[in-house]
């Protein structure tokens, strides 16, 4: 059988992502196990300007580069000396991200197990203070010469590599080579214990930075699937690139129902407001329904936009929305639909009516809206959804007051309620959002039976 074989490789870049950035220098070093059997290394023309950054990171310069073969130029070379071996590096998802991303640019296919020697000496030699190459080298007395050069880094960690070898009494680096080894796919700065322990259960779970700061919050059916997921493919965005990297440890908390890990994760999202998310960033509803008196004494609703600090009568996800609903009222209560505004000017200012002849008796129209306004709040429910529990000795339990999220949490199987306002004592309180309630009241609709209304509340 032949004797597996390892290309130990290093490179200097243009940047930090492969997606917008270039490779500029490159060293593989074959490694068969026991000793080095060959080594190459070359700058790399990037055809593009080195930033000032990178040229005092890494001393090589524009001047340098201009003479040396672009990438397309050595790519049968890198090709040639990494197929059928392990791709090994320090950090190795940098590295071979760059690698195969400019292989695919020169039209090869290229794909290889890998191994990262950032994770196999936290396994061979835990305990030390700092994983990154040069911390390393000295706390391991290895040789680093010329560092942050392709070459330099190369060797120093071929060395690093020899002595994981020796030290590596449990078989560590076997099993991390193994197709199936979760490792290599997680982020560099993730202690694999922490990836670890998630459960394969319902729930939120919450990625945090080196100082312990959440930079993102998530919520799964499979809370383990789903966060493999997010290391998982070859998405080499500067945004991914930077994600990972800032992924320093992992938290989690299992929750009953897909419906509760959705409310915990929305509120958590508009409590921290994590770096890394996005499409949840956008809870708060855009427009308002208002009532304002004008100088003449009448009584106006309008719709519009929502400002920063501003509170209607009513919020909705939807101009189209909040338009359908003071039409109704308006039919319903009897309001001269000129005193219904349903936009703004461009000036934010209501748009007025015109005709102002016939008007209405001011008190006998400001009753109605009066009427209609109580008629909305009135009608706004208070009830609890009761569902499952996190263990059948439990049951979970969400409230909503007046039309609004109060909170949710869960209460023994055995507790009984003479009137549901009584769950409000077993839940955790939680600040609403339209977005928030637009769930649970679609949830309630689909799910009646698990639905009990305040007494004396209309279903």
């Amino acid at each position: 059988m032949k004797k597996q074989e390892y290309a130990i490789v290093d490179i200097e870049t243009t940047g930090g992502n492969a997606s917008g950035s270039s490779i500029t220098e490159i060293a593989i070093i074959i490694h068969n196990g026991t000793n080095i059997i060959d080594r190459w290394e070359t700058l790399v023309n990037p055809e593009k300007e080195i930033p000032l950054a990178i040229f005092s990171l890494t001393g090589i310069k524009n001047e340098m580069v201009r003479d040396a073969p672009i990438f397309d130029a050595i790519s049968e070379k890198v090709l040639e000396m990494l197929t059928g071996r392990i791709f090994v590096a320090h950090n190795v998802n940098f590295d071979y991200s760059f690698v195969r991303h400019q292989l695919e640019a020169s039209g090869f296919k290229w794909t290889a197990p890998k191994l990262c020697t950032v994770r196999a000496a936290r396994k061979i030699k835990s305990g030390l203070d700092s994983y990154s190459l040069g911390k390393l080298c000295h706390s391991l007395d290895i040789p680093l010469i010329n560092q942050h050069r392709a070459g330099g880094d190369a060797d120093a960690t071929a060395i690093l590599f020899s002595r994981l070898l020796e030290w590596d009494v449990e078989g560590v680096i076997k099993k991390m080579i193994k197709k199936t080894a979760q490792d290599q796919r997680l982020p560099p700065n993730l202690p694999p214990a922490d990836f670890e322990q998630l459960p394969e259960k319902v729930g939120v779970y919450y990625f945090y930075d080196q100082t312990r700061k959440v930079i993102y919050v998530g919520k799964a059916i499979n809370v383990k699937k789903r966060v493999a997921s997010h290391f998982s493919g070859h998405n080499i965005t500067p945004q991914r690139q930077n994600f990972l990297r800032d992924i320093h440890s992992i938290s989690f908390e299992i929750c009953a129902t897909e419906l509760m890990a959705l409310l915990l994760e929305c509120s958590e999202i508009k409590k921290l407001w994590p770096t890394y998310n996005r499409a949840l960033k956008r809870f708060d509803p855009k427009y308002g329904l208002y009532e304002y008196e004008a100088r003449n004494g009448y009584r106006y609703l309008a719709i519009g936009k929502l400002g920063k600090f501003q509170a209607g009568i009513e919020s909705f996800n939807s101009l189209y929305k909040g338009i359908n609903i003071l039409r109704s009222l308006a039919e319903q209560f009897g309001i001269d639909n000129r005193f219904c505004n349903y936009g703004m000017d461009d000036h934010g200012e209501f748009i007025p009516k015109p005709d102002r002849d016939n008007l209405p008796a001011v008190e006998q129209h400001n009753e109605q809206v009066e009427n209609a306004i109580a008629f909305l709040v009135k009608n706004r429910p208070s009830f609890a959804i009761i569902d499952k529990g996190r263990a059948a000795e439990e049951r979970s339990c969400i409230w909503v007051e007046n039309g609004h999220f109060y909170g949710m949490g869960y209460i023994a199987s055995d507790i009984g309620f003479t009137d549901p306002s009584e769950i409000k004592d077993h839940v955790t309180p939680y600040k609403s959002n339209q977005y928030i309630v637009d769930l649970i009241l679609s949830y309630a609709d689909k799910y009646p039976g698990k639905v009990l209304f305040k007494q004396n509340e209309k279903e």
